[in-house]
């Protein structure tokens, strides 16, 4: 069974009185199977932020059906879809999205502040985490004295801490240096590849979407290609 399963999804926003309803996205019907890495890409305005949120269950659909591992989450309540949210993904943004005045290590760890898991347990685990991303030590820096390379890996591990399977990754080398972007990038293929984490990013570059083993393109709220791709060095 796919993890991801979008058939026929529509979303449109509301538009002010006479004037025609947009149609963000128009009927999206797509599978995406557990262990995949897929990049969306698409001109801005064509709906693939509007795709992510909604497969990040931050949005709920207009029309249509969204089943995520096997459940149809158009169903659920604001608080069904936040407990979703918590426990099966993680998120990672342009914008890092990290708490200024706290250590590395609690930005990792706030996840699990809705678990009932004990606050020694919580930094061991997201020390865990920041081992992971390569930022052992750096457990008790703050983030505006990390660089954005820095602070990105801090928002992978906090992405990771509640052992997600899919990872959605907004624009997530969009603040970042070349050489830098390469190397967040080789963290998401590495997760991929040997802990078998689902990735969906959303990217307007060429060479970051290149890492991705399917790529899907976005016009005017449909899907107009979709195709695997095999990387070549």
């Amino acid at each position: 069974m796919p993890l991801i399963q979008l058939d026929r999804i529509s979303k449109q926003y509301p538009s002010a009185a006479d004037q025609p309803v947009p149609q963000v996205l128009d009927g999206i019907t797509l599978n995406i199977e557990q262990g995949e890495f897929v990049a969306i890409m698409g001109p801005s305005g064509s709906g693939k932020s509007t795709l992510m949120n909604l497969i990040g269950c931050l949005d709920t659909p207009s029309g249509g059906h969204y089943h995520l591992d096997g459940r149809d989450v158009t169903t659920l309540a604001p608080d069904e879809l936040a407990l979703v949210r918590n426990q099966t993904i993680g998120f990672v943004f342009q914008g890092f999205n990290l708490l200024k005045r706290i250590s590395a290590l609690d930005n990792v760890g706030l996840p699990l502040l809705y678990s009932n898991i004990h606050k020694s347990e919580r930094r061991t685990r997201a020390q865990a985490m920041l081992e992971l991303t390569g930022l052992g030590r750096y457990v008790h820096s703050l983030p505006n004295r990390m660089s954005g390379g820095q602070q990105q890996r801090v928002a992978i591990a906090r992405a990771l801490i509640n052992q997600p399977r899919l990872i959605l990754a907004d624009e997530p080398t969009g603040n970042l240096d070349t050489h830098t972007s390469r190397e967040i990038m080789d963290i998401f293929a590495k997760l991929n590849r040997e802990k078998g984490i689902t990735i969906v990013l959303v990217t307007h570059e060429n060479d970051i979407a290149h890492y991705a083993k399917r790529l899907i393109r976005i016009v005017d709220g449909q899907v107009v290609e979709d195709k695997a791709q095999v990387k070549t060095e």
